[in-house]
Formats: structure tokens, C-alpha cells, sequence
């Protein structure tokens, strides 16, 4: 299946510019989430074998996520787990509804698989974002796997407003998802890197661990599971800073990570060209810099903290490096581009048998 993909759909769809081809597929996913029959055809061709994993209070039907990016509106929350995904992560989304950075601002750089994009938060706004989850939650084909949701600051929104911003958004979705991401990483809205600083960031963890113990409070349940996604580009000692906050503001892990402003080197002119745009680069070029960090932080934490391991995901092997660096689970998003639909069974399937030959000793939590 990812053969034909490949050889056969991915060429027709990379004749269209990248944006266009991401509007255009998830439009046609959000008319399958409407069907069961849809869903039930696309479980049946895409849906992985379990390969379940516990954490926090849930059990996560196999290891594979979906990254933040690709469903900025929950627009097709039924579809990921039909497509094998264990868990999706939705948004970004931000307190104000916002259109992003003018286009192009998705490129494909073919040859090294790998992705340059300058969305910039482009979303609905939390409001009308909770109010599709809603929707969702009512028309009964809500998925069974964990549902989480990234919160981004809002353009408009002044550095020193950013904890009221993400305290905003975090209480108006709050009651239709199982986990909250704090993106303070994204590289294409101005200035937000500067929020991974220790004291901006406690900030804003401050507020937003208010407003989860007040809604659990008004609900009459537990305070849901609060992380942090971080750069690949911040060093080890300001990665460090970071993790002092996990014990007193209560987060319960670390996603690692979100797109490099770093470039690698490199002879061919066309790919060279895409690197010059400005945003953050993902897909293969990624995958060295965030599983050191992820090893890292690892081994920081002494395997206390969960670790959520993306970048640069194309294989079973790929996934497997993350595991094993200390990640708990991993996410895709630029491999979901270049090896199609099938990509989340063919990692679960390929860890499967990993685990079958070898590896079944290790802390891999099966």
C-alpha cells in the first residue's frame, strides 16, 4: 500500500502546492468522519493491530500519534483512529481566530523528504475550535483513543499577556479532550520562542494548571494530563531550565519536538532553494536532533518524565530509535506526507515484530 502511494499517488499530488493538497485531503477526510461506513471501510484498509500502551490514566491502542498540524480545526477527529493512529494531537489552536502568515507558506523539499513551513497558527480560534469538538463528542463517532490538544499564543496577543492568552483557550477546550500541549516552540509566530524561557514559562504554567484544577473542580473530575513541547534548537542546559518546572507546575510530560530553524548542509540547488524559505524545517533532517534531545531529557529525568518523541518518523525503525532513546510514545506528520495514509499501521506493524525478535525485555511499555 505505501508502494502505491509512492509510486503512484504522491507524484499526482506533488504536482499541486503543498497547502493546496493539505486543504484539499482534509476537507475529503472531514466527509469520511461523517460516515460510519466511511470509517468503518478506512479502518478496515489503514487500521492497526494493537499495540497498547498505558499512560497517565489511559490505554493507548498502539504507540503512533498524529502531530499537531494537520487538524487545525478538528475538523476530522473520527478519521485519525481509522487510519491506525493510537492517539491524535489536534490544533494548534489559539484564543483569537487567526489566518496566518500570508501564502506560500508550506514547501516540499523532495529530496531529503523533509518539509519548511511558515503556517503560523492558522486556526478558527479556541472558541469555534471547542465548538467542533463538541460537535463531535454529540454525534456519536467520537474516536476511542486518547484526544489532545495543542495551545499556541495568539499573534495579537503581547508577550506579557501570553499567560492570560493560553489560560483562555485551555478553559474553553478543556472539557472536550484528554491532554493539553503548551507550544511555546512554533518558530513562525514572533517572539514565541522567548517563552521557553524558565520564567515566562512558569508563567504560563502557573495559569493554565489554575484553570485545569478549577475545571476539574466545576466538573467533579481529575485535572488532565498538562505537557510542554519544546524546540530542537534550544540547548541542553536551557532544556534543563525547562525540566526544573515539571515537578512544581505538575507536568505530566515533555513532546520532543517541533520544527528546527537549522539547516543542514547541502549540494543540490532545488533543495537548497526550499531551505531558504524562512519557517520551521521537519520530516528526515529532523530525526538525529530530536531523539538526542528526547535521549537527553531521558536521561535528565531518569525516566520519570514521559517523553512524546517526533521528527523525522518514515519508518518502523525511525520510531523504534525514539523509543528506545526514552520515549513513551512517538507522532508523524511530514513521513504521513511522503509515505501516505498507510504510514501509522506500517509503524505499529513493524514495532510489533520488533518487539516480537528482540527487544521484548526492554522498558518498551507493552
Amino acid at each position: 500500500m505505501s508502494g502505491f502511494y509512492r509510486e503512484l499517488v504522491r507524484p499526482c499530488l506533488f504536482r499541486f502546492e503543498s497547502e493546496v493538497v493539505h486543504n484539499a485531503t482534509l476537507e475529503g477526510l472531514r466527509l469520511i468522519s461523517q460516515s460510519q461506513f466511511l470509517l468503518k471501510a478506512m479502518r478496515a484498509i489503514y487500521g492497526a493491530d494493537p499495540l497498547p500502551v498505558k499512560l497517565w490514566d489511559f490505554t493507548f491502542p498502539n504507540p503512533v500519534g498524529l502531530a499537531a498540524g494537520m487538524d487545525k480545526q478538528a475538523a476530522a477527529v473520527p478519521v485519525w483512529e481509522a487510519m491506525g493512529f493510537g492517539f491524535c494531537e489536534l490544533g494548534g489552536v489559539t484564543w483569537h481566530a487567526q489566518p496566518g502568515n500570508p501564502a506560500p507558506r508550506m514547501f516540499r523539499a523532495l529530496r531529503s523528504e523533509s518539509l519548511v513551513n511558515r503556517m503560523g497558527f492558522n486556526n478558527p480560534g479556541a472558541e469555534v475550535f471547542a465548538a467542533n469538538l463538541a460537535k463531535w463528542r454529540c454525534s456519536g463517532l467520537w474516536p476511542k483513543h486518547p484526544v489532545g490538544v495543542n495551545l499556541g499564543k495568539s499573534k495579537i496577543t503581547p508577550l506579557d499577556k501570553a499567560a492570560e492568552d493560553y489560560a483562555e483557550s485551555l478553559r474553553a477546550v478543556w472539557p472536550h479532550a484528554d491532554f493539553f500541549v503548551i507550544n511555546v516552540s512554533s518558530p513562525n509566530t514572533p517572539n514565541l520562542r522567548q517563552l521557553q524561557d524558565r520564567a515566562a514559562l512558569d508563567e504560563i504554567l502557573t495559569e493554565a494548571q489554575a484553570v485545569n484544577r478549577q475545571q476539574a473542580l466545576l466538573s467533579g473530575r481529575a485535572a488532565k494530563p498538562l505537557l510542554v513541547k519544546v524546540a530542537p534548537d534550544l540547548s541542553f542546559d536551557a532544556l534543563d531550565e525547562i525540566l526544573e518546572l515539571v515537578a512544581p507546575r505538575e507536568l505530566s510530560g515533555i513532546i520532543a519536538t517541533n520544527t528546527t530553524i537549522d539547516r543542514p548542509p547541502t549540494t543540490d540547488a532545488a533543495t537548497r532553494s526550499i531551505y531558504d524559505q524562512q519557517g520551521g524545517l521537519s520530516g528526515r533532517p529532523l530525526r538525529h536532533r530530536s531523539t538526542e534531545v528526547i535521549r537527553h531529557l531521558h536521561r535528565q529525568t531518569k525516566g520519570k518524565v514521559p517523553l512524546i518523541g517526533v521528527g523525522g518518523i518514515f519508518s518502523a525503525a525511525d520510531a523504534l530509535e525514539k523509543l528506545q532513546a526514552g520515549a513513551t510514545l512517538v507522532q508523524v506528520y511530514s513521513g504521513l506526507v511522503y509515505e501516505g495514509p498507510g504510514l501509522a499501521s506500517s509503524l505499529v506493524r513493524g514495532l510489533i515484530a520488533a518487539s516480537e525478535k528482540s527487544w521484548q525485555s526492554t522498558s518498551f511499555p507493552l
